[in-house]
């Protein structure tokens, strides 16, 4: 067994090594493996081939750097903390407990210097092709000759799970064919997943699979061997048209008693193991969380590094701004997500002349934005022509960098996790869109977009039965609820062109991940001389047909709102008088002050709700009073539109019947 590393880089690595050890050691739960098996290659990134900041974690042109398979987070943690960022051995004491900002999986905004939030397998890989994504074209936009100020790379670390996670096929193959070559992943090939040998499950030929998407790669034997590393990074920053991957044959575990086994992969090593494994190491046995003065001195080293890259990328930008004003006053808007001054007057107002589908709406919508706001880009999985999300007079990001037009491909997981790395990156407003049905294949990238908190947009159309001929497959029924049931993400869903212009409007302004449901079908426009839908939609709900002292309030949202509007007119033939409610955005209704709420639905007034969705979660509306729910407990079929609805009850005469049920008339 080796006595105590005495070659600085080998002590530094060790450090981190047993750091990682006790820290889960002391939680009595985590992931040991991974930090022993790869604690050389963060060692080398932030200490050596990495350009970051430890004292501004925020600063614009820093590489990235994201753990993939983020149950490895004390790998991280340490390297962070060692590196001298907002993270203190109190903290790392603190792993995986209540408050802590350590918690079991990276998180961003939680954790100084976390780059995006990992751990369901896959989605940081995916997350890091957005930020390549990003640097890119924002290089392209920004970088004149001479003044690179958009020059960082993205390194992140993936294991077998993320290479088994069908997210990760396509965040890969999206990388290759857009050729983003300053995206750099580590593959930890350790030939152990959780379950045992990943011969039992997982046999294919990973880096073949990686050659055929286009990527380069690369092969280091020994996950010890610090030279072949560095020289393995240096090659890929030298191919700027191809990603990168650089597998690297680890020992899980390495060092402990349980090395190259799956019992270390996820639970502490327990007080004999952890002991014999600092014995390995030459660490004092019977002391936790020590700190070689020497290693702690060679890793902080990054500290001063980092504020001399900053310092010279300030008085580069500094000459930028000098000779291009204009530009660099718009990368700082964009860096800190604000919004040109009056550029929300750039969005039309739709007459009542004729119908507008309100995915059309949002075409017109989004065009009129292209210039005003420059910073959205993004596009469609294989359905802009469907979608409608394309700017018209920008070119396609895969040709010509500088556009904001992104062909995703049929990958819409992989779509919603890039949006959501562009978006962490910093700069510009991303959305994806495919059909609302699909976002069942975005939903894990959806929950992280809320976790997180960015700015990712999400533009579903084909929103409801009214799809018609294609059928209950293509017809979402469960979507709506099962995403308004994610915490922070705001939903809308526009009853007409002038609630989707609104809802693009208070969508750039929440600076929050949020999703619009728009329609296939014409709809008819509310009148702008006389509803203010900006006014509604910013407060989730409001009152757009009103009469003196109500019998009954009907709630419709999306198209529905026009079967309630017609059912309020023939309940006023009946002489039975009516309020009708729009309710575009759930999230921001809950938001608003009791007073207001109770104010537009009138508590102990009869209630009838119409959606084309799931009716659970609508009878939190019904307060104080009888109602009665319009909506879908079954799936839809396959018809003309029109047809759909009205076999259905999604009409104004099912309307009037509920209402007068309700009131006994």
């Amino acid at each position: 067994m080796p006595a105590i590393a005495t070659d600085i880089d080998q002590l530094s690595i060790d450090t981190l090594r047993i750091l990682a050890v006790d820290t889960v050691e002391k939680a009595k739960s985590g992931h040991p493996g991974a930090p022993l098996a790869c604690s050389p290659i963060t060692y080398l990134l932030f200490h050596k081939l990495m350009k970051h900041n430890p004292g501004n974690s925020k600063w614009s042109d820093r590489d990235r750097f994201v753990l993939s398979n983020g149950h490895a987070s004390a790998l991280i943690y340490g390297t962070l903390f060692l590196s001298g960022y907002k993270i203190t051995l109190d903290d790392m004491k603190g792993f995986r407990q209540w408050g802590s900002k350590t918690p079991g999986h990276p998180e961003y905004h939680h954790t100084d210097g976390v780059e995006v939030t990992t751990g369901p397998l896959g989605q940081g890989f995916a997350m890091s092709v957005g930020l390549a994504m990003a640097e890119k074209h924002l290089a392209a936009v920004y970088n004149k000759p001479g003044f690179e100020i958009v020059n960082h790379h993205t390194f992140g670390i993936m294991g077998d799970g993320d290479n088994m996670e069908g997210v990760s096929h396509e965040a890969a193959s999206l990388a290759g064919t857009l050729g983003l070559g300053k995206l750099i992943f580590f593959y930890d090939d350790n030939l152990i997943s959780l379950d045992g040998p990943t011969e039992w499950s997982f046999t294919e030929n990973v880096y073949a699979r990686y050659e055929a998407y286009g990527w380069q790669v690369l092969r280091v034997h020994d996950g010890n061997d610090l030279a072949a590393i560095e020289a393995a990074v240096k090659e890929a920053k030298a191919d700027t048209k191809r990603p990168t991957l650089i597998g690297v044959r680890t020992v899980i575990g390495y060092g402990s008693p349980k090395a190259g086994t799956n019992k270390v992969h996820g639970e502490a090593l327990g007080a004999e193991a952890t002991a014999a494994t600092k014995k390995f190491f030459g660490f004092p046995e019977d002391q936790s969380f020590y700190l070689p003065e020497d290693a702690l001195a060679n890793w902080r080293q990054a500290v001063d590094k980092g504020a001399e890259y900053e310092a010279e990328w300030n008085k580069l930008f500094a000459a930028y701004k000098a000779e291009y004003p204009e530009l660099a006053a718009e990368f700082e808007r964009t860096q800190k997500n604000e919004r040109k001054a009056d550029w929300e007057k750039a969005i039309p107002s739709f007459p009542t002349t004729k119908p507008v589908a309100t995915r059309n709406a949002g075409q017109v919508v989004m065009n009129a934005l292209e210039k005003t706001v420059p910073e959205l880009f993004g596009g469609a999985a294989d359905l802009t022509a469907s979608t409608k999300t394309i700017f018209k007079d920008s070119p396609h990001f895969a040709a010509d960098p500088t556009g904001r037009n992104v062909f995703f491909g049929v990958r819409e997981f992989a779509m919603c996790a890039a949006v959501n790395g562009i978006a962490a990156h910093g700069g510009l407003v991303p959305f994806g869109s495919t059909f609302f049905v699909f976002s069942d294949y975005c939903k894990p990238a959806l929950r992280i977009g809320a976790i997180m908190g960015v700015h990712s947009l999400f533009i579903y159309t084909h929103d409801s039965i009214a799809v018609g001929e294609d059928g209950p497959t293509h017809e979402p029924i469960e979507h709506l609820l099962a995403l308004r049931a994610l915490p922070f993400f705001t939903d809308f869903r526009p009853a007409d062109a002038n609630e989707t212009a609104a809802a693009w409007r208070v969508a750039l302004e929440r600076n929050s991940p949020s999703f619009m449901a728009l329609s296939r079908q014409d709809l008819p426009v509310l009148d702008p001389a006389t509803i203010d839908t900006y006014a509604g939609v910013s407060k989730g709900g409001y009152v757009v047909k009103d009469v003196p002292n109500p019998e009954i309030v009907i709630i419709g949202t999306g198209a529905e709102l026009w079967p309630a509007l017609d059912g309020a007119k023939l309940l006023a033939e009946s002489g039975i008088a009516a309020r009708v409610v729009s309710l575009p955005s759930w999230k921001i209704f809950d938001e608003q002050p009791a007073e207001y709420r109770d104010s537009i639905l009138l508590p102990g007034v009869p209630k009838v709700t119409i959606e084309a969705g799931a009716t659970l979660g609508w009878w939190k509306y019904l307060v104080g009073g009888k109602g009665a729910v319009i909506g879908l407990d079954r799936f839809g079929a396959s018809a003309p539109g029109g047809t759909v609805l009205k076999e259905l009850g999604f009409t104004a005469d099912n309307v009037a019947a509920h209402a007068k049920t309700l009131l006994g008339k």
